[in-house]
């Protein structure tokens, strides 16, 4: 396989995850657990696939493959918790230097995008923003740069991550085999990433309508 092919596959793995299994048969369970990990761990990492990849696991489980659904479950629960534990821990060594702009790799955008999360939705940030790509990615590192315990996070990020890979891998599995959804898995996979993305897009027009309000009533005083 072209090393191109291989990047592919990878970046895009909730698309060819029936090739995958092909391919590579019971090391595919290694290759998802390694795909959440990264996805939750590292903020280097969010445009890898989430929602998607975890439905369509879950799916493809529901067609008797080589994929066992509870074996997917529990295997990418601890991909989930691990990579947020690891990001937290990341955020913690770096500490307030990522809001400082002197983190080359962290994009300023998202790291302020996620602390204002942070401000208006505190520790249950750690909970929403499983279901919120690019966020779900940053939440934990921005954890650890601030002042929130381990103890407390820890429990955020454990309920998080089972309730995020409930809903997606038994989502597909009970869900993804309906006729409508096979005849168009490609455009309900489509549909779940545009759902996923749209919380932040909403949080942010309504920050704008709120900041030209506040101009609006500051210049008609």
């Amino acid at each position: 396989m072209e090393f191109t092919t291989l990047i592919d596959m990878f970046l895009h793995v909730d698309k060819h995850l029936d090739k995958l299994i092909m391919a590579y048969g019971i090391w595919v369970y290694l290759i998802l657990f390694v795909v959440i990990f990264l996805e939750t761990g590292f903020v280097i990492t969010p445009f890898l696939p989430g929602d998607s990849l975890l439905f369509a696991a879950g799916a493809l489980a529901a067609t008797g493959s080589s994929l066992n659904v509870l074996w997917l479950y529990v295997l990418l629960s601890a991909a989930a918790i691990l990579g947020d534990t690891v990001n937290y821990w990341i955020g913690h060594s770096i500490g307030p230097r990522a809001f400082q702009g002197d983190v080359r790799f962290l994009k300023k955008e998202y790291l302020d995008r996620t602390h204002r999360f942070y401000e208006k939705h505190g520790g249950k940030t750690i909970i929403i923003a499983r279901f919120i790509p690019i966020i779900r990615t940053f939440a934990p590192f921005v954890a650890g740069v601030g002042s929130m315990s381990y103890k407390r996070f820890i429990t955020y990020n454990i309920v998080g991550g089972l309730l995020w890979t409930t809903l997606f891998i038994f989502g597909g599995y009970f869900f993804g085999n309906l006729p409508f959804v096979k005849e168009n898995f490609s455009l309900v996979i489509i549909a779940i990433v545009i759902i996923s993305i749209m919380p932040p897009f909403i949080e942010y027009f309504q920050s704008q309508r709120q900041k030209q309000k506040a101009v609006a009533d500051s210049s008609g005083s």
